[in-house]
C-alpha cells in the first residue's frame, strides 16, 4: 500500500503574447506594505490596477457564459517622475504630467477607460515557470472602436471599505491587503500603526486630464 502525495495544481492558461485593446476595470488599494527590494527593506504605498480584454473572452463558469479575460499590474502609489506608475500612465495618456497634476492624481478616474495593452511572457527566476506580464500600455490608435465595457468596475479602497469586494478578491492580493498598515489601523483603529509619512493626502481629479 502507498499514500501518494501528489501535486494536482491547475496550470493557469496564459493570455497569448501580443497586442489587446483593453479597458481599466479594476482598481485596488493594497495599503502601506513592506517589500525586498534589492535585498533592501522598503515600505511603500501599493495599488493594483486590472483591465479586461473585451475582445478575447472564454467561458469560465457555464452559468455566466463567455466573459473577457483580464489581467492587473501593481504599482507603487506615487506620482514622482521616476515612478513606474507616473510613466505608465504618461505612455497611456501620450502626455507626460506637469508638476502641478502629479501632485495629486485620482487613479479612479482609469475606470472606464480604453487603451492598448501589450502582454508579454517571462521565465521566473529559477525557469520553473513563465508569467504573463503587462509590457507596456499605449492609447488606442485613431480609428480603433474598443467594445463598451463588460466587467463591473471594482473599486477597493479604505475611505470606503467594502469587504464584499474584498471578498471577491484571489486569495494572494488578500493576503498583501491583510498586512498593510492601512488594513491593520482599520481593524484595531485605537492603535497608531501608521506613521505620519505614509498619510497620503486625498487625491484631486483633474478635469483636463483625458481619462
Amino acid at each position: 500500500m502507498a499514500i501518494n502525495a501528489t501535486n494536482t495544481a491547475q496550470v493557469k492558461e496564459l493570455i497569448p503574447a501580443g497586442n489587446y485593446v483593453a479597458r481599466c476595470y479594476q482598481m485596488i488599494q493594497i495599503g502601506t506594505v513592506d517589500e525586498l527590494v534589492n535585498g533592501e527593506k522598503k515600505t511603500m504605498h501599493k495599488c493594483r490596477i486590472g483591465w479586461e480584454l473585451p475582445t478575447e473572452q472564454k467561458v469560465f463558469k457555464e452559468e455566466n457564459g463567455l466573459q473577457p479575460l483580464v489581467i492587473s499590474k501593481e504599482f507603487t502609489l506615487s506620482m514622482h517622475e521616476k515612478s513606474n506608475l507616473r510613466k505608465v500612465l504618461a505612455s497611456w495618456r501620450g502626455k507626460d504630467f506637469s508638476e502641478e497634476e502629479a501632485k495629486s492624481f485620482d487613479i479612479t478616474k482609469l475606470l472606464g477607460a480604453p487603451c492598448m495593452l501589450n502582454i508579454i511572457h517571462k521565465p521566473s527566476k529559477d525557469g520553473s515557470k513563465i508569467y504573463q506580464e503587462i509590457g507596456s500600455i499605449s492609447p488606442i490608435p485613431k480609428g480603433f472602436e474598443v467594445p463598451a465595457q463588460i466587467t463591473p468596475s471594482m473599486v477597493l479602497e479604505y475611505d470606503d471599505f467594502d469587504t464584499a469586494v474584498f471578498e471577491r478578491l484571489p486569495d494572494f492580493i488578500k493576503d498583501k491587503i491583510k498586512s498593510s498598515a492601512e488594513f491593520k489601523k482599520m481593524l484595531a483603529p485605537q492603535e497608531s500603526i501608521l506613521d505620519d509619512k505614509f498619510d497620503f493626502p486625498e487625491a484631486t481629479p483633474n478635469a483636463d486630464l483625458p481619462f
